[in-house]
């Protein structure tokens, strides 16, 4: 009986081509048409028709179809999407000290803006309010820990849409939530939060609509590239 279930489970399950599409997913499909551009394989009108082809697309078979006389499409499989950003840092490879103290007490704390974001940043919330915005802040580092602390008081933490995003806290009669965010770009920037909350709140999550903008220009500096090249310049 129970090998009859599962077999009917499985006869049940969808395809993975018919399956919904993630942001993710349309990232990675768009990193590919970025790159078919800059090899020459598209032309401008055709990257921009595919292009915004992926972002009507439905389902992960509707998003294939775009890259399917691709090279790329076949190296890398349909369906497929790059490695998660692992849980936690590299051993070693950030600093015990942090590089930016962010501290509230009865007050409010803001970090925002156009602001260099170092390897490690301590936030503590103690009645009171800390932001830090990482939505538009310029990234030295792939690697960035933002260990938050609120007691009786709440850390806020925001990050560009297209970086990848870890959490490890708790919460001691209070909450700490942070939202899982992978980036197509496996060089993008990775922010870890962790920490704890008592009788307050750690809250991590993307900011749509705000990218990290160096990624955005290695991948401009690569089109200008292959375009200088196929001019002779």
């Amino acid at each position: 009986m129970d090998l009859q279930k599962q077999d009917l489970q499985q006869q049940s399950a969808p395809a993975v081509s018919e399956l919904r599409a993630s942001d993710a997913e349309r990232d990675r499909i768009a990193d590919i048409l970025h790159d078919a551009l800059a090899e020459g394989r598209l032309t401008a009108d055709e990257h921009a028709e595919r292009v915004e082809g992926v972002l009507r697309a439905k389902t992960v078979g509707e998003l294939e179809v775009f890259i399917q006389d691709l090279p790329a499409a076949h190296r890398q499989g349909p369906g497929s999407s790059p490695a998660p950003a692992p849980h936690r840092p590299t051993a070693g490879a950030l600093p015990i000290d942090p590089d930016d103290n962010v501290v509230a007490v009865f007050s409010g704390a803001v970090r925002k803006g156009r602001w260099r974001a170092g390897r490690r940043i301590h936030a503590y919330a103690v009645f009171g309010s800390v932001e830090i915005d990482l939505s538009e802040a310029l990234f030295d580092h792939q690697q960035v820990v933002v260990k938050s602390f609120a007691i009786f008081g709440s850390v806020d933490i925001r990050v560009p849409e297209n970086v990848s995003l870890r959490g490890t806290g708790s919460g001691v009669l209070g909450s700490f939530e942070v939202d899982t965010l992978d980036s197509g770009d496996p060089q993008a920037p990775i922010v870890y939060v962790d920490g704890w909350a008592v009788l307050g709140s750690v809250e991590a999550r993307p900011k749509r609509g705000k990218i990290v903008a160096d990624i955005l220009d290695r991948v401009q500096r690569k089109v200008d590239r292959s375009l200088r090249k196929h001019l002779g310049h």
